[in-house]
């Protein structure tokens, strides 16, 4: 496929009967995983008047193709010191098990941690999140903001672990009120 091109899959956690939950290898490569609450009052009117007025609404283009490639280069031209880097480091390694780093909640109910990608993930959600808010540098907070998209499903838990409920959203909480 020519560039840029991304996938977008959806998951509900409703009706799955015939479907298969993916391999966390192929989890592995999405950049974030989104939980989309149900919708507002005032969502829902917007969906009734979208889908069942006469007007088919039509998507317009607001961004071309060179023009994205163009912004996926810059973000990664975004400085971040080896401090901020350091903490993104940290928030993963506080989610394997065996770390030093490891929260008492990983130690216990993670069976395996974030990868690699899940601080790549880290790193380039903050440099998003950085240009976003009109700065050319990343902070710890930005990381911390894509900490749960980036992580939540890079996280295996163990048997213990489902089996009280656990999440994986609350390991990273977790991981980022630790020092």
């Amino acid at each position: 496929m020519p560039a840029p091109f991304l996938v977008l899959a959806t998951q509900n956690p409703l009706e799955m009967e015939g479907t298969y939950p993916l391999p966390e290898a192929q989890l592995d490569r999405f950049f974030f995983k989104l939980k989309v609450g149900y919708p507002s009052e005032d969502d829902l009117h917007s969906i009734i008047e979208r889908t069942t007025e006469a007007r088919t609404p039509v998507a317009h283009k607001v961004v071309s193709a060179p023009d994205v490639l163009a912004l996926r280069d810059l973000v990664r031209e975004v400085p971040m010191t080896r401090e901020v880097q350091a903490h993104a480091i940290g928030l993963v390694l506080a989610t394997h098990p065996e770390s030093e780093r490891a929260t008492p909640l990983a130690k216990k109910y993670v069976r395996y941690g974030a990868s690699p990608r899940g601080v790549q993930a880290l790193i380039l959600a903050g440099k998003i999140f950085a240009l976003l808010d009109a700065r050319y540098h990343v902070a710890k907070s930005d990381l911390d903001r894509a900490a749960p998209a980036a992580l939540r499903h890079r996280l295996i838990l163990n048997f213990e672990g489902e089996a009280e409920g656990i999440t994986a959203d609350r390991i990273i909480e977790e991981a980022l009120a630790s020092p």
